[in-house]
């Protein structure tokens, strides 16, 4: 059983920087995919980014392509998201998740995740 722990949420500028951390409390497989998802208030939960532990294959939703990037260090177990030139509709509860074995048509899907956090508000202010 996979754990995922984020961190580093909080209060961010617009246009300003933050880094999101997902600590899993075991190494995953080569090949397995990490994501981050996000949900604002009142809305559904949403695709932000995966990598591929494999090779690092990225994927971004277009809503953050060009200002979000995606990283894994697997020999410290975390994914990062690092978030640029930040936006106030940014804000929302971001979500570190993973999942075994995916494909890549899936692979923006919440369904294909099988593991979660807890959780990290992000808040932008303008």
């Amino acid at each position: 059983q996979v754990q995922l722990v984020e961190s580093g949420g909080g209060l961010g500028r617009d246009g300003g920087s933050l880094r999101l951390s997902c600590a899993a409390s075991e190494r995953t497989s080569t090949n397995w995919a990490m994501a981050w998802f996000r949900q604002a208030p009142g809305k559904e939960r949403e695709f932000v980014a995966a990598i591929r532990t494999n090779g690092g294959s990225t994927y971004y939703a277009d809503s953050v392509k060009g200002r979000f990037t995606i990283s894994t260090d697997r020999a410290k177990k975390t994914v990062y998201l690092q978030m640029n030139s930040l936006k106030p509709e940014d804000t929302a509860v971001y979500y570190c998740a993973a999942t075994a074995t995916v494909i890549t048509s899936t692979i923006t899907r919440l369904s294909a995740y099988y593991y979660w956090g807890q959780g990290t508000q992000v808040t932008v202010s303008s």
